[in-house]
């Protein structure tokens, strides 16, 4: 075998490590098992994961690309901190993006997507009874999941990922309380409807709301204001939660 060869497979190969690596700490990221501000030993990973430390490094340079780690001069990789101004400003854009998603679904829903998110939404209410808070947030990441890849639009989808994956670091604990997950879950029925009925005017403005009262209800749970201002009849009567999308 030549050297080129040889290389070549080796390039592969390390290529498929960071990929895994990658995908695996995006996940503890995602549930929070790594939290915002949490500094990333590149040893201690390269060990618990079983590999050497070159792909570890690529992985989190590639999670850095994607606004999940940041750098620090001379001390390396920690996961990103995000502050309540870009919070906001991250759920402005995604509002607009989940309407044009909701929208654009309701001109072309099929039975199986509105199976798909029925679906979600029992396993969410099965969540809400069982006391589930991290089940739930789960099957909601999976109930908008299905809407945009119904929707099929492929920027939309790489915008509102990469949305997503940055509010990942302020999420989570937003959708702790069970009438938030309920009133979430109640969001998710409404839209499905409008979806149902092909109304996408409205089911654009129940997308953008149900982003937007999700800003709100992570300011409350920050907060620690009991007052959940998705259900002051001033603001949008479909208010949500960061957590629910």
């Amino acid at each position: 075998m030549s050297d080129t060869v040889s290389e070549a497979i080796a390039l592969r190969r390390s290529e498929s490590l960071t990929a895994i690596v990658q995908k695996e700490l995006e996940r503890l990221i995602v549930t929070g098992e790594l939290r915002a501000g949490d500094r990333l030993n590149e040893q201690a990973l390269a060990q618990r994961f079983g590999v050497s430390r070159g792909p570890v490094r690529e992985a989190m340079r590639a999670l850095e690309c994607a606004q999940l780690v940041s750098t620090r001069l001379n001390q390396g990789f920690f996961v990103r901190e995000i502050s309540p101004e870009e919070t906001a400003e991250i759920y402005d854009v995604r509002a607009v993006v989940y309407g044009f998603i909701c929208a654009r679904l309701a001109t072309q829903i099929t039975e199986q997507a509105l199976a798909d998110l029925e679906d979600s939404i029992r396993q969410m209410d099965a969540a809400i009874a069982a006391g589930d808070p991290v089940g739930y947030y789960r099957l909601n990441l999976q109930f908008h999941e299905h809407t945009i890849v119904h929707a099929a639009h492929e920027r939309a989808q790489q915008t509102y990922r990469s949305l997503i994956n940055e509010g990942h670091l302020a999420r989570q604990r937003s959708l702790i309380e069970p009438e938030r997950m309920r009133q979430s879950n109640r969001e998710h029925k409404d839209l499905v409807a409008a979806l149902r009925a092909g109304d996408s005017e409205l089911a654009r403005r129940l997308g953008e709301e149900h982003s937007l009262a999700g800003y709100r209800r992570w300011k409350a749970a920050v907060t620690g204001d009991g007052q959940d201002s998705s259900q002051n009849p001033d603001e949008n009567s479909t208010g949500n939660k960061l957590a629910s999308e």
